[in-house]
């Protein structure tokens, strides 16, 4: 998809977003946007958009890295009975550092050895 049109943006998200490279400088930018899949645990968030198709943002799924991604491959993922990547309506714009905080504090629970299931759950 071309010139900024999106599924997974709103018009008023893609004017609260930087454009790319707006916060490098930043100890702790904002996130503004999170994606996510409902069939596995891989979520993006986004700090910066190049007002087409690029994202710069925290990818939290195998490990929690900074780095781009493409809103149009986010698109075009198909899970079971074609689940889609979808937005969260109820993020707010929240600090990185408080993002980060949360993904450690579930990925330690995750690997409790003594929680059920590693804090896994069922």
């Amino acid at each position: 998809m071309s010139g900024g049109r999106h599924r997974l943006l709103t018009d008023a998200l893609r004017r609260e977003l930087p454009p790319l490279y707006a916060t490098e400088h930043h100890t702790d930018p904002l996130i503004w946007a999170k994606f996510f899949t409902p069939w596995v645990g891989w979520t993006w968030y986004a700090i910066e958009y190049d007002d087409e198709d690029l994202c710069f943002g925290l990818v939290d799924g195998f490990e929690a890295e900074l780095g781009y991604f493409s809103l149009s491959e986010l698109e075009s993922i198909r899970g079971p009975r074609g689940l889609v990547i979808e937005r969260d309506h109820y993020f707010k714009p929240t600090p990185l550092s408080k993002i980060r905080t949360k993904i450690e504090a579930r990925r330690a629970r995750e690997h409790d050895p003594r929680l059920p299931f590693g804090g896994r759950g069922r």
